[in-house]
Parts: C-alpha cells; structure tokens; sequence
C-alpha cells in the first residue's frame, strides 16, 4: 500500500525529540520524501547540528527550520505553530516524539516524576490540540504519531513515572485516533510508534557503541514508516533481540493479570515465575 498523500512532496511536516534518535531519524526521512520539516527540540548546539543533518537530506535547504521549544509548554507551542505558519503553513504530519527518561522510582521526588509526565505525556496532548483542530479541517490527508514505549504497556518494574507516562501516551493516542475517524469530513489518522530497544541517547545508559540487540533510529523509521503504508495504528516494532511473537506473549500475558485476577506485574511475581516460562513455551 501507498503512504498516506499527507507525506507527498511539498507538504509540511513538525518532528518534536528530533535533535537526536528516532526524531531526527524522522526527520531526515520526511525531507527526503520532499516534504517541509520543522526540527524541534531544546534550544541548543545539538538541535543546530540535527537541522544540518536533516537539511543534506532535503532537496533545498531552505525547506527546513529548525525551532527550539520546551513541548510541555503551551506558549513554546503556541510559538512553534505560528512559526511554522507564518514559514511553510499548516503541517500534514505531526510527530510527537519529545520524551525523557531520567529514571524514577516510586516514591521519588515530586519534581521528577511531574517533569516526566510533563514532557512524554504533557507534550504530546499539547502538540496534538495545538495542530490537531486545524490539520482536521484543513479537510487534507493528515497524520499525527506519538511515540510510546512497550513499557507503557507491559509497564515492568524499574521506572514508574516514565511507565505511567507512556501508559497514558498508549490511552491518549487510541482516544485521538477514534475522535479522527469520527470527525466528518477528516482525513486524519493518528497513530502509536511503539519502539523496540533502540540505540539512541535515551537509551545509550553511557554505552558509545551500539548493542548488538538494538536496532537503529533510522531501522525503526523505517519500520514506521511500512507500517504507516499499511494503515497500521500500533507501530509495535521488533528488534534484534525481541521479535514480535515475544513481545505479543509478553503483552498478553499482561492483560491476563485482569482477566484471571493475578497480582499486578505478575510476570515478575516469584509464585508466578513457572508459569510465565511456560505460558513462552506455550
């Protein structure tokens, strides 16, 4: 199948998280494709250098900006989106991909889990009712993705606050993607990345080389960017490690904690050790 005409030549494409990883991956992609990108990010040398990457991409390097901005501000939005009007227009395709994960634990400060939420979930809602209203009556083909996390969704221990951010991101995301396809005369869809382990400076844990488990930011755009040809809504991507029979079983493993009424996270509960084995097996 075709990619949507949203990501035709000419068209407007906003990457937030794109000053590095799967972002500016995206990024470069969008302008290869022709498209008009926006690099957003913290302001910074590392947001500069990304828009130079992202513009060998482009066939004409006045065909993409870059703009710093804090997501889980309203005004920094406000400021993007008149930016981009007042350069390209109103965007096709909208990436939410600004995320942080400083790691947190459950009872950890205040001010780290509030920044947490504030940017992985907080940013997304926010870029979405920013562009989402207009790209819906632009009446044009849209797209809008949100990067998530398999940890929003198996939510392991470890990282509460970025598990909650995300777990959050997954309900939002299904919620936009029902309001598009129900909006008369829309032709919008909304869509949930879900990476696999990725070798990216979220994940990189001081590591300079990348693992052999791990995919590449530009592997996992690539993913998306098939799944997005074939309408796919979740974006569940494999890995070198994980391929997607594992991460199913994993996944529904999860939900049966509620429908057999197993403790919370029981694929980690000593008494249930046994039986997750053999569910794998299985």
């Amino acid at each position: 199948m075709p990619l949507s005409p949203a990501f035709s030549a000419g068209n407007i494409a906003i990457v937030t998280g794109a000053a590095s990883g799967i972002g500016r991956a995206a990024a470069a992609t969008f302008a290869a494709l022709g498209m008009k990108v926006c690099v957003v990010d913290l302001p910074g040398p590392k947001l500069d250098e990304a828009a130079l990457i992202v513009a060998k991409s482009a066939a004409q390097i006045e065909d993409v900006m870059s703009f710093g901005c804090d997501v889980s501000s309203p005004d920094d939005i406000a400021q993007l989106d008149a930016a981009v009007e007042e350069r390209f227009g109103t965007p096709s395709v909208l990436m939410n991909n600004a995320g942080i994960q400083p790691g947190s634990t459950m009872f950890g400060a205040d001010g780290n889990w509030r920044r947490i939420l504030e940017v992985n979930l907080g940013g997304a809602i926010i870029g979405c009712h920013r562009f989402g209203p207009k790209m819906l009556a632009s009446g044009k083909p849209g797209v809008i993705v949100n990067t998530g996390s398999k940890q929003g969704i198996t939510t392991p221990p470890g990282d509460p606050a970025y598990n909650v951010s995300k777990a959050g991101l997954k309900a939002f995301t299904e919620a936009l993607e029902h309001e598009c396809r129900n909006t008369a005369g829309a032709h919008v869809s909304a869509h949930l990345l879900i990476p696999g382990f990725v070798y990216t400076p979220l994940t990189a844990n001081g590591r300079t080389e990348k693992p052999a488990a791990a995919w590449t930011p530009e592997q996992t755009v690539e993913f998306m960017m098939q799944s997005l040809a074939r309408g796919d809504f979740y974006i569940l991507c494999p890995d070198n490690d994980v391929d997607r029979a594992l991460d199913e079983k994993r996944m529904a493993w999860a939900i049966g904690d509620v429908i057999h009424n197993r403790p919370p996270l029981s694929r980690w509960h000593p008494d249930y050790k046994d039986a997750f084995t053999a569910f794998l097996k299985g």
